[in-house]
């Protein structure tokens, strides 16, 4: 038995064995760019797999050794890849810079870090473990854009359409390039470094010869953009770095947009902070102790048990406890078939976050629900479950040792949770009026009626819901 076989008979153990097979099949018989930064939701689209077991798979190849992720910051506008480390630590910049969008952008966790998986050299050895020997196309394939940017098979031969020069300059080399300029927006751009120079080509025609320079460094400084008339130009590329670069000279026009342009949705850093495969592997390593990343938008659920003090009264310790802890163990299992994560416990209280508010609330009711079996088994109403949810931007951080989330978001949700009478579930307006959660309680036959509340530290209006 080899090191690869022995890897996946380790992952058949822990993962869905349907994900695995597949998994199995692509490091065996796929190729070489579909095993490098693989995006997990195209690949369970792909093979119609469930999203959350794929990804939980990918996680655990990835904790095996079968796989290697990372963590990515992405550019908004093109999809470029800004940076890219092993961990979630790596994301520690206020600010990250497009020199090819020339936008700087404040990196949060839903959409500008995305999570992506390249099989390990101890399953299969593949081009892209050695970068700079990729050829130059599948190198701003591969490296460059991130999974989430669809580009097309043919991508050399579109990309021939808006190309005027690409060349591949070796340490300390230097090129001579003549190139006739269009009457169009041109950017030389190098994916190894990110150097970038902008020219607007207007005016009248020239037939003299114009010339340019530009050095590549790994310091490169955004360009202001340079105009140049339309015709003749002699451009002199350096390559002051000690690895081989790949600059091009293109159009910035439609075409160029409509190659880059093609979006696909792929794993981002928030919804795997708010997996619970993800949180039950990594507990302790996800983030730095001062580091604070923003999230615009995430749910938050809490939950608590009414009445647990003379739970403990009524039925002794011993089999209180036990109740405590199947309740615990159901809401466990709930959360994490709705996408969701178990932040922490609290005494009897539960702080869970999920992605978007539907799975939230999906989640609550199928609690209230679960609870009603467990009191109808032992015939008695002893586990009344009050729940409270709440959805907005927060900051991820790390309190006692472990990845949890600070910000009003957080202490609105913990405050409708107290509001909540036996066995109900509260809202906020921002959850209620989210258009998926509509159709959520509509289904159900579930109508948000709204409550007065005063939440104790919080200056403005919140408008607060029961669900019925």
């Amino acid at each position: 038995m080899n090191e690869t076989d022995v890897l996946f008979a380790a992952l058949r153990q822990a993962a869905d064995p349907q994900v695995v097979g597949r998994v199995e099949h692509l490091v065996a018989r796929g190729s070489d760019r579909d095993l490098n930064r693989v995006n997990v939701l195209a690949f369970a689209a792909k093979y119609g797999l469930d999203e959350d077991k794929t990804i939980a798979a990918f996680l655990h190849a990835a904790r095996i050794g079968a796989f290697e992720m990372a963590w990515n910051v992405l550019c908004p506008g093109c999809g470029g890849v800004l940076d890219t480390g092993a961990t979630l630590k790596t994301v520690n910049r206020d600010r990250y810079h497009c020199s090819l969008c020339a936008a700087g952008y404040e990196p949060t966790l839903d959409e500008m870090v995305e999570v992506t998986f390249t099989v390990s050299p101890r399953a299969r050895r593949i081009a892209a473990h050695e970068p700079d020997r990729l050829p130059p196309f599948e190198y701003y394939r591969q490296i460059f854009f991130s999974s989430g940017v669809d580009l097309p098979e043919n991508l050399e031969e579109r990309f021939s359409k808006v190309l005027l020069e690409f060349l591949e300059l070796g340490p300390g080399e230097r090129a001579f390039l003549s190139l006739h300029l269009p009457p169009e927006f041109v950017i030389i751009f190098d994916a190894v470094t990110h150097a970038t120079q902008f020219i607007d080509v207007r005016g009248e025609p020239t037939r003299e010869r114009q010339s340019l320079s530009m050095v590549i460094g790994r310091g490169h400084a955004p360009n202001e953009t340079l105009t140049l008339r339309p015709g003749p130009l002699r451009l002199t590329l350096e390559n002051h770095t000690d690895r081989r670069v790949l600059p091009n000279v293109c159009i910035a026009g439609d075409e160029l947009h409509d190659i880059l342009g093609h979006r696909r949705p792929f794993l981002t850093a928030k919804r795997l902070l708010t997996n619970q495969t993800f949180r039950d592997i990594y507990r302790t390593d996800t983030l730095a102790i001062d580091q604070r990343l923003k999230i615009t938008s995430l749910t938050f659920l809490f939950t608590d048990l009414r009445g647990s003090t003379n739970l403990y009264e009524q039925v002794g310790d011993l089999a209180a406890f036990d109740l405590v802890r199947a309740h615990f163990r159901v809401l466990h299992e709930i959360v994490a078939s709705e996408a969701g994560a178990v932040v922490k416990t609290i005494g009897d209280a539960v702080m869970a976050t999920f992605p978007t508010p539907e799975r939230a609330v999906a989640a609550a009711l199928r609690m209230q629900e679960a609870m009603r079996r467990l009191n109808a088994e032992r015939r008695r109403e002893d586990l009344l479950l009050k729940i409270g949810i709440h959805e907005g931007p927060c900051l991820a951080v790390t309190l006692n040792d472990r990845q949890d989330y600070f910000g009003q978001t957080v202490n609105i949700a913990s405050r409708v949770q107290s509001l909540a009478d036996t066995q109900a579930i509260l809202t906020t307006g921002a959850v209620v009026d989210d258009p998926h959660v509509s159709t959520v309680l509509t289904v159900s036959g579930i109508a948000p009626v709204p409550r007065p509340a005063d939440l104790r530290g919080v200056e403005h209006e919140v408008k607060v819901f029961v669900l019925m």
